[in-house]
């Protein structure tokens, strides 16, 4: 599955997550990375998370690799939660440092729409960053989302943070450009 640029930058694909991936959570789990997550997790939990990115039963986690030389700008995903009263799909992405402030988690947030669009099941897609995170709030407008308004959250569990939540309505036309227009 890939996504065209659209504008500056480059075509992305996502290909779906497999053993040899667990350098791509290493390389994403730096203080610069996740300052907006709690921070670096352990190796355990880094482990555990790769093993869970390799069980998802309902939804699907990606890399996301440059579409002309194969090369891997990062992770996206989705996977199934509960979300006021009834299932739905939340995504999350991460691009590795030297890529970043190119558009591509954009492209890939746009691409994981797709995807979950195909894998049907639930109508809506949400993801759910920090108030303060500008970047991860930047790639939902971008990328089509509908922001709903300020959560409550846990995350890592335990630390209590303020979230946006963002939409996608997945039975909206899929040939519709969730980002035409959005800068």
């Amino acid at each position: 599955m890939s996504e065209a640029g659209g504008g500056t930058g480059a075509d992305v694909r996502l290909e779906a997550w497999g053993e040899g991936d667990l350098w791509v959570l290493r390389a994403l789990n730096s203080a610069e990375t996740t300052e907006h997550l709690g921070g670096p997790e352990s190796e355990e939990r880094v482990l555990a998370r790769h093993r869970r990115y390799l069980g998802l039963g309902d939804g699907r986690m990606y890399r996301v690799v440059l579409a002309d030389g194969g090369e891997t700008v990062g992770s996206v995903g989705f996977w199934e939660r509960e979300w006021r009263g009834g299932p739905v799909w939340e995504t999350g992405w991460g691009v590795l440092p030297a890529f970043q402030g190119r558009g591509l988690a954009v492209r890939a947030a746009r691409a994981v729409v797709g995807a979950a669009r195909t894998a049907g099941r639930h109508r809506y897609l949400h993801a759910y960053p920090k108030v303060a995170h500008a970047a991860s709030n930047a790639v939902c407008r971008r990328a089509g989302f509908t922001l709903l308004g300020e959560v409550g959250f846990e995350y890592p569990k335990g630390n209590p943070i303020r979230c946006n939540d963002w939409r996608v309505d997945l039975g909206a036309d899929p040939g519709v450009d969730p980002g035409a227009g959005a800068s």
